[in-house]
């Protein structure tokens, strides 16, 4: 019975959310676009020319928002839009999409393939683990997510790249930032207007590679992130 009368205040909720209702206005995917924009205001990212690659990227909501700032003049994409994802995702004009594990060689060797040599301006990961409930857990999971998208961003940012990472609060969140910090010179948090206030979620974003050598390893520091 608890659980009915969740998931009705679920849904009245999410009805009456004015981010839903403006992703819907906009016909964007899912009311996380909002989420992307403010941080790519915030922080003054992503520009026409810029290759950037979307982990985790379906629905395609922040596909879409990406997608929206590369357009020049006459509707043509200035720049690339690659995005990854083990589901299946409808098409977004303009961008390239992979299914499957970006972890996977195969995967990789699709995304060199169409990079054609590039280094990456930006990656973002709206990524997020299939939580238990049980802390230690779940803590584990976010971390293990977030070291996947870091060593992915180390592997082909541009020196002055960006990566953009969702993570949440709680145990193992300092680890997290701590291992973004060993990586990059600068380290910030943001928590947009579109996260709901009891959500946990809070976003890295990592700019400036400090040591930019392509494909440096991560060992180090998920064995800290997950101790």
């Amino acid at each position: 019975m608890a659980k009915k009368k969740f998931s009705k205040a679920w849904v009245q909720r999410h009805i009456h959310d004015p981010y839903v209702k403006m992703a819907q206005q906009k016909g964007y995917r899912a009311r996380a676009a909002f989420k992307l924009t403010e941080i790519l205001d915030t922080e003054k990212l992503l520009r026409r020319g810029d290759v950037v690659v979307d982990l985790g990227s379906a629905p395609g909501s922040w596909s879409q928002i990406v997608r929206e700032r590369l357009l020049a003049p006459g509707g043509v994409i200035d720049g690339r839009v690659l995005a990854l994802d083990l589901l299946p995702m409808e098409p977004v004009a303009g961008v390239e999409f992979i299914q499957g594990d970006f972890r996977e060689d195969a995967i990789l060797a699709q995304l060199h393939e169409r990079l054609e040599g590039r280094a990456v301006d930006l990656v973002i990961s709206d990524m997020a683990p299939n939580l238990s409930g049980v802390a230690s857990a779940d803590s584990a999971r976010i971390a293990h997510v977030c070291e996947l998208a870091l060593e992915f961003a180390c592997g082909h940012l541009k020196p002055d790249g960006a990566l953009i990472v969702k993570a949440f609060h709680g145990s193992g969140f300092s680890q997290i930032v701590q291992m973004f910090k060993r990586h990059f010179v600068r380290v910030v948090e943001r928590k947009p207007k579109a996260s709901r206030d009891e959500s946990s979620e809070t976003f890295l974003v990592g700019r400036g590679l400090k040591n930019p050598s392509r494909g440096q390893a991560l060992t180090d520091d998920a064995d800290a992130a997950s101790a």
